[in-house]
């Protein structure tokens, strides 16, 4: 695993692994189950940013639910994805969410509006199906 630096908001890019950020919870939504590939999964949405601008974190399992409007947080062992043109910042079991001065973190007002733009906004990601362990099927495959 690379070793993590913290980053500033604004310079996350997606396809990221092993992210730290310092932010201050901006919004927070409440938990909900999705359905994935893999069965339900517990999920639950915030807007958290920096001095530098503000970005969607989508916290799942053990993660999900845990924050509140306001708090300063250290985020590592993150993820990032994008979608619809935005980056987005992922916490699940493999990261940590842990309370950090509240003035090492800008207060509300003082984080921008501006979000990190996704380099590649229209870009398909494809999978492979067979490193999934998926099998095809069907008379179009041989």
């Amino acid at each position: 695993m690379s070793e993590e630096q913290e980053r500033k908001v604004l310079d996350l890019k997606e396809g990221e692994n092993n992210v730290k950020v310092r932010v201050r919870v901006l919004e927070t939504s409440d938990p909900k189950v999705i359905q994935t590939r893999k069965g339900p999964k517990t999920i639950s949405e915030a807007i958290v940013g920096d001095e530098t601008g503000r970005i969607k974190l989508t916290l799942w399992g053990k993660h999900a639910g845990t924050l509140k409007k306001g708090d300063a947080v250290e985020i590592s062992g993150a993820w990032t994805t994008q979608y619809r043109g935005k980056v987005q910042i992922n916490v699940g079991y493999k990261g940590e969410i842990k309370q950090v001065e509240d003035e090492s973190v800008p207060g509300e007002s003082d984080v921008p509006e501006s979000m990190p733009e996704a380099e590649n906004p229209f870009q398909y990601r494809r999978r492979n199906y067979r490193s999934q362990g998926y099998r095809y099927s069907g008379r179009n495959y041989k």
